[in-house]
């Protein structure tokens, strides 16, 4: 066996070794470019000196089995193993094209790898960057939902109150016209702040996770008319609230989504936090979705991101078909005691 370290036209550098001990010791001192060996030692074999080197840390160098009485079986494994050249000891003077070209090869790999760890860091900080972005996006929201609580909706409020007091002061019959429709006018930015409020920061919230998906199922089921079945495992689980607004979000934009598109009759939705996983699935009868449909850049990609800013999981379970849809979000939490109660509100069961 031997090593060829610095390996270049100029001043090649070869070492001898003929144990695997040293060989071992030989790869822990340092890189080498390319390793000749033959295959058959006293005690081992080639192919346990590449199990060495693949038990290394680094980039493994080329790696060439020299051979006299070999078989072909044991050629083709030694490549097939990982090996970048096999060569008959009676055609040594091969030797140095055969290692010239595993070189080459070896090259192409690790620039490929390099490549590859390139492009899996960038995508790795562009999902970072991503997921930063959306928690900031996610607290704008909140400050916003606050500034058109407290003081936009307190205005309004206020200014209700004075509509309230200058319409029964008014005397004059054009006067009280003008207020109620002033009060009517009003009464609508009323509800629309409310409406932002309740899209930025949803107020149910503060009731907890499990109130808010069962008043997001129970409007859901009065708008559409589709059946709703809702069951939690308790009738209060704790989360932090980062993680109480991506169960609600996820719950918001997959029952939106069944409304749009799953034409289905019933929805079931299941909210439980066993084993420390807080676990949301809702699944409907629909029609399904077809690869292509799962496979759009925007079609839940979102929540996947969503959900991946709480250390989550999101999984799509479906098939075209009318055999419905399941989307289930896996959320870990800490340690908790909590009770034993359990919460549902209808008792409709998808077949």
């Amino acid at each position: 066996m031997c090593g060829a370290l610095g390996l270049d036209a100029s001043s090649p550098v070869v070492e001898r070794i003929d144990t695997l001990d040293r060989f071992t010791q030989r790869l822990a001192d340092g890189p080498c470019d390319v390793v000749v060996s033959a295959y058959h030692f006293d005690g081992f074999t080639a192919m346990d000196a590449w199990e060495v080197l693949l038990g290394m840390p680094g980039r493994q160098p080329a790696f060439i089995v020299l051979s006299r009485s070999a078989s072909e079986a044991e050629a083709i494994d030694a490549v097939r193993r990982g090996a970048c050249d096999f060569l008959r000891k009676n055609a040594l003077a091969q030797l140095a094209r055969v290692m010239v070209r595993a070189l080459d090869a070896s090259r192409i790999r690790i620039a490929k790898e390099d490549s590859q760890a390139e492009l899996a860091g960038s995508v790795e900080r562009s999902t970072e960057l991503n997921d930063y972005l959306r928690k900031c996006v996610e607290e704008e929201l909140q400050a916003i939902a606050r500034e058109v609580h407290d003081d936009i909706g307190g205005s309004l409020t206020a200014l209700k109150s004075d509509l309230g007091w200058i319409g029964q002061q008014a005397k004059e019959p054009g006067v009280i016209d003008h207020v109620n429709a002033a009060t009517e006018m009003l009464q609508h930015a009323i509800r629309a702040s409310q409406r932002i409020v309740q899209d930025l920061r949803p107020p149910v919230l503060e009731r907890g996770i499990v109130a808010a998906v069962d008043w997001l199922a129970d409007s859901f089921e009065r708008r559409t008319g589709v059946k709703t079945a809702f069951t939690s495992t308790h009738q209060v689980i704790h989360a932090p609230e980062d993680v109480q607004l991506v169960t609600y979000r996820t719950a918001q934009a997959a029952l939106t989504t069944i409304a749009r598109h799953a034409a289905c009759s019933e929805v079931r939705i299941d909210l439980s936090d066993g084993e420390n996983v807080l676990k949301l699935e809702i699944t409907d009868n629909g029609r399904g979705l077809t690869r292509a449909e799962l496979d759009k850049p925007r079609a839940f990609h979102g929540l996947g991101a969503r959900a991946r800013t709480v250390d989550g999981r999101l999984a799509i379970n479906s098939r075209s078909g009318g055999v419905g849809t399941s989307i289930i979000l896996s959320v870990p939490l800490a340690p908790v005691v909590g009770s034993l109660k359990t919460a549902h509100r209808g008792a409709a069961a998808l077949g």
